[in-house]
C-alpha cells in the first residue's frame, strides 16, 4: 500500500488501534485480584460516589488488576503540567520530554503506591489467619502499582499511535457507568435522573462549542479576508478537563487522612474527616464542587495563558483590535479568559452539584445522583474526540505536490 493510501486511511489505522488498546483495558478490569473475595462485592450497591470514582478507576469496586485506574497518571501528569507552565515557556523550553515523561513516572509510581496501599485495607480476602492476609495484601498491592503503571503505558501508545489518549479509556469508564446505572431500571425511576442528565448535556454541547471571537488585525493579511480574522477562545476553555480531574485531586484528602488514620488509628477528628470526605455527605460534596470550580478557574489561566498570548502577539506583530499591545492586551486577555472561565465553572457547578444534593434530601436515589455527572463528562469527551477525527480527516486529505 502507497504513502497515499496509508494517509487516507489514517483514520481507521487510529480508530483500530484504540479499539485493541481498549480491548487491553478490558482484559485488565476483569482480572480479580490475587486473594481477593469478589462474591462479597457482587452484592454491594451503587454509590454516587462509586460511580464517581469509576471515571478514572478500571472498575467500579476497585478490586480487579486495573483498580486504581488512571488516577495515579492523571495526578502526576497535571502536577508535572502546572509546575511546568509556571516556570514560563523560557524555562520550559530548557527542560527536555524525556526528563518529563521522566518526572511523570516516578510521581505515578509514588501516587500508585500510596493509593494502592489504602486501597488494600479496604478489601475482602478470602485467605485466613494474620501472615496470609498480609502476604496477599502485598501481593495486591504490588498487582494494583504493576496495573497502573500498565495503564501509564497504554495510554501513552493510544496517545501516540490511537485516537483519543487518556481520554479514550475515561471514555469508556464514563459509558460504563452509565450503562451499569440505567440497566435493570424502569423509566419511572430513571426519569427525574433522565431530565437532569439531559440538561447537563445540553449545557455541556453549548460551552464546548460556542466560542467567543476576539477580532485580531495581523499585519501578514491585507486582503478581503483581514477583517475575518480572530482569536478564538471556547466558552469552556479548558473543555472537560475539570470535571475528570475534580475526582482525582478531590481523592487526594481522602488519600491524606487515610494515612494519618494508619499512623495514628482511632483519632476521632480523623475518622470525622474519613466518615465526611464523601460525595454523598454535605461536606464532601461542598469540598468537591469547590475543587471542580477552583480547576476551571485555574486550568483555563494555566493552559490558556494570557502571558504567552501576549508575548505570540509581540513576536508576531499582530494585535487585537482597538486594544494597545503588551500590558493592556494581557489584562484584557486575562480578564476574559477568567470571566469565560467563571462563567463555565458556575454552570458545570451547577448541573453537577445539583443532583449531589437532591439525594441527600431523598428525591433522587443515590445510586442516580452521579448519572447526570457522568452524560456531561461523555458529552464532553465526545465532542473531542469528534474534533480530534475531524483535524486527522483533514490531514489526510492533503495531496501531495509530487
Amino acid at each position: 500500500m502507497g504513502k497515499k493510501q496509508k494517509k487516507e486511511h489514517l483514520v481507521l489505522y487510529k480508530l483500530l488501534f484504540t479499539i485493541g488498546i481498549l480491548v487491553a483495558y478490558f482484559v485488565g478490569k476483569s482480572l480479580p485480584l490475587h486473594g481477593v473475595d469478589v462474591s462479597v462485592y457482587a452484592e454491594q450497591g451503587i454509590t454516587a460516589e462509586a460511580l464517581l470514582r469509576q471515571t478514572i478507576s478500571g472498575d467500579i469496586y476497585r478490586c480487579s488488576l486495573f483498580a486504581l485506574g488512571i488516577s495515579p497518571f492523571m495526578i502526576s501528569s497535571v502536577l508535572v503540567q502546572i509546575l511546568s507552565a509556571f516556570r514560563g515557556s523560557e524555562a520550559r523550553s530548557r527542560v527536555s520530554p524525556r526528563k518529563m515523561n521522566k518526572i511523570t513516572l516516578a510521581l505515578t509510581l509514588l501516587f500508585a503506591i500510596l493509593l494502592a496501599v489504602v486501597q488494600v485495607q479496604k478489601l475482602s480476602f478470602t485467605v485466613n489467619g494474620a501472615y496470609e492476609l498480609m502476604a496477599a495484601r502485598m501481593i495486591a498491592v504490588v498487582e494494583m502499582v504493576a496495573g497502573a503503571m500498565m495503564i501509564m503505558w497504554l495510554s501513552s501508545r493510544n496517545k501516540k499511535y490511537g485516537i483519543g489518549g487518556q481520554s479514550a479509556l475515561i471514555l469508556i469508564n464514563v459509558a460504563d457507568g452509565i450503562i451499569t446505572t440505567i440497566k435493570g431500571q424502569s423509566f419511572s425511576e430513571l426519569a427525574i435522573p433522565l431530565l437532569v442528565a439531559f440538561m447537563a448535556m445540553t449545557v455541556m454541547a453549548i460551552l464546548e462549542n460556542t466560542e467567543k471571537r476576539i477580532p485580531v488585525q495581523r499585519i501578514s493579511i491585507h486582503n478581503i479576508y483581514a477583517d475575518k480574522n480572530y482569536l478564538a477562545i471556547k466558552m469552556n476553555p479548558i473543555g472537560v478537563m475539570p470535571a475528570m480531574f475534580s475526582m482525582a485531586f478531590f481523592m487526594i484528602p481522602q488519600l491524606v487522612v487515610s494515612v494519618m488514620l494508619m499512623v495514628l488509628p482511632n483519632q476521632p477528628e480523623l475518622l470525622w474527616l474519613q466518615d465526611n470526605f464523601a460525595v454523598t455527605k454535605p461536606v464532601g460534596i461542598i469540598v468537591y464542587i469547590v475543587i471542580l470550580y477552583l480547576l476551571t478557574v485555574g486550568f483555563s489561566r494555566v493552559f490558556v495563558n494570557p502571558g504567552e498570548l501576549t508575548d505570540q502577539f509581540l513576536k508576531s506583530g499582530d494585535s487585537i483590535q482597538n486594544v494597545h499591545a503588551g500590558k493592556e492586551t494581557k489584562k484584557y486577555l486575562s480578564r476574559t479568559i477568567t470571566g469565560l472561565a467563571m462563567f463555565s465553572a458556575t454552570m458545570m457547578s451547577i448541573c453537577l452539584g445539583f443532583p449531589l444534593f437532591l439525594q441527600l434530601t431523598g428525591n433522587l436515589e443515590g445510586s442516580f445522583a452521579a448519572l447526570p455527572t457522568s452524560v456531561m463528562m461523555l458529552t464532553g469527551l465526545i465532542c473531542n474526540l469528534g474534533r480530534e477525527i475531524m483535524a486527522i480527516k483533514h490531514l489526510g486529505a492533503y495531496k501531495p505536490f509530487i
